[in-house]
């Protein structure tokens, strides 16, 4: 196994660079439930086409892209802030960083543009694993965990070169990995 941290919520999962799953190829996944029962988090670094628009109606506000979260329950809507002074309830995962909250103040906010893609991430469906499922693909050197982040990384909104900041701040061990090519056949 490559990864010496072992996952746990407010750490990171960073996909290897070949992953074949086209769910989580270079992806940054932000944990926010692990336990014996399984794992919970969402994809940050990919944007989907839909604005948050399209998915609540008449939410109103300045368009506001939607991140793709994962693969299950994407009927769903989640996200994750920096700004308990604005929205109320959220549970602190990592330093400074919520996972949901009050959904009222969050849409009526949204709704006046008084929240910015530097405060506020926001994802259709979730990444999820069930018991063993993350241990086992780990042992396979499918993921990295890392806890080597700062909140201004979670909330770029340069998601497609957050996968290569992710890997270079690992350390020298990982920072190659960062330049690898996307098809090996490139190569």
């Amino acid at each position: 196994m490559i990864s010496r941290l072992t996952p746990s919520a407010g750490k990171l999962l960073v996909s290897e660079p070949f992953l074949n799953d086209p769910n989580f190829a270079r992806s940054v996944v932000f944990l926010t439930e692990h336990s014996e029962l399984g794992t919970l988090g969402f994809v940050i670094n990919q944007p989907s086409l839909l604005l948050l628009g399209d998915l609540i109606e008449d939410i109103g506000g300045p368009a506001f892209v939607v991140c793709y979260g994962g693969p299950v329950a994407t009927d769903t809507i989640h996200f994750i802030h920096r700004c308990p002074e604005k929205i109320s309830g959220g549970e602190e995962i990592a330093k400074g960083i919520f996972w949901g909250g009050n959904f009222e103040s969050f849409s009526a906010l949204m709704g006046k543009g008084e929240l910015t893609r530097d405060e506020v991430k926001v994802f259709v469906g979730y990444s999820g694993w069930e018991g063993l499922q993350l241990k086992a693909e780990m042992e396979e050197n499918t993921w990295i965990v890392s806890d080597q982040y700062d909140a201004d990384m979670i909330f770029s909104a340069d998601e497609e070169q957050l996968w290569k900041e992710v890997i270079i701040h690992l350390g020298p061990k990982y920072a190659h990995i960062s330049n690898f090519p996307k098809n090996p056949n490139l190569n």
